[in-house]
């Protein structure tokens, strides 16, 4: 769980008189509590579910305001209650899982405003606005994402992501891990994880863009180099193939994702809600053919059915 003051690991500390868990962040000290029932929610239990299923197939809060006819303040309401009760899900329901194989990848996204108009308004230090990264880690077999951060793309949050990976995994389990050339991943990867990882890098080589078309596509990728980093890495096994598909998912699955248009996020709070909701639903309720139909968490042996949105959302009946 990250502070909502600070945006650092926070760890346990007790729970308050009405059950709910409290956490106290060791950089700023600040003690919080998260409260995931949907207590004092007037919305109609399958109103609640339309809510969410339509923001994690993809709808914008305006969007779903118009289909549902539930105000975009009820909506970002339940956003934050439906995404405190995620983050717990990740924390408390992720844990010892046994990897294989793992890729690990950043995805871009912007809060409040480009990092260009940022730096132009004087606001370039402000860690919640401007470009952001979402760290994520999947499981190659299971497809499982084992950890996600978001934070910037730096060596720091480099490291609190992995620290959140060697919590999520079996802790006497050997893997192979590949990520792209991040250079934040350097000496991270064997201090957080030591000799519990068998690392190796993909680096892309890149070549020249078409003129007319640069300023919306990437020059073209016209080969890959492979480098060990540190352990005995199976080379051929090296690739970031499966993140790097993840990651189309995830601008399909959630508008704050998708370019070029103006559904990024306003708040950097309620990106990191959403992709709470959307990394408990596609680990807990989302099938996938090349799975037979399973979820990832079904076959990473973490939950032995299907979950309903209800379930994760915490809706009984």
């Amino acid at each position: 769980m990250n502070c909502t003051t600070c945006n650092k690991i926070a760890k346990k500390n007790g729970k308050d008189r009405k059950g709910n868990q409290k956490y106290k962040c060791a950089a700023c000290g600040s003690v919080f509590t998260t409260k995931p029932k949907l207590e004092g929610k007037k919305l109609a239990a399958d109103k609640i579910e339309l809510v969410v299923r339509l923001l994690v197939e993809g709808n914008s809060i305006r969007s779903t305001e118009r289909v549902t006819g539930v105000h975009r303040d009820t909506i970002i309401s339940l956003l934050e209650t439906v995404g405190q009760r995620c983050l717990e899900i990740q924390e408390s329901c992720v844990r010892n899982v046994k990897v294989e194989n793992v890729e690990a990848d950043e995805i871009w996204a912007y809060v409040g405003m480009k990092q260009k108009t940022a730096n132009k308004q004087g606001l370039g230090d402000d860690e919640k606005l401007g470009s952001v990264y979402t760290f994520t880690a999947i499981e190659r077999d299971s497809k499982l994402i084992v950890a996600w951060h978001l934070g910037n793309r730096t060596e720091q949050d480099a490291l609190i992501f992995l620290e959140k990976l060697s919590e999520a995994i079996e802790p006497t389990k050997r893997f192979q891990m590949s990520t792209d050339a991040f250079r934040g991943y350097d000496h991270t990867v064997n201090e957080v994880l030591g000799t519990k990882a068998d690392y190796g890098q993909i680096i892309k080589v890149f070549g020249k863009g078409a003129q007319d078309e640069s300023r919306y596509s990437p020059a073209p990728c016209i080969g890959i180099k492979k480098r060990v980093i540190c352990g005995n890495p199976i080379k051929e096994n090296i690739s970031t193939s499966k993140v790097e598909r993840q990651n189309l998912t995830m601008r399909m699955s959630m508008r704050r994702f998708t370019r070029l248009t103006n559904a990024f996020s306003k708040k950097w709070e309620n990106l990191n809600f959403m992709l709470a909701i959307y990394f408990a639903y596609y680990n807990f309720c989302r099938s996938h053919k090349s799975l037979d139909n399973a979820t990832p968490a079904m076959a990473a042996g973490l939950a032995k059915t299907f979950w309903t949105l209800r379930d994760l959302i915490g809706i009984k009946g």
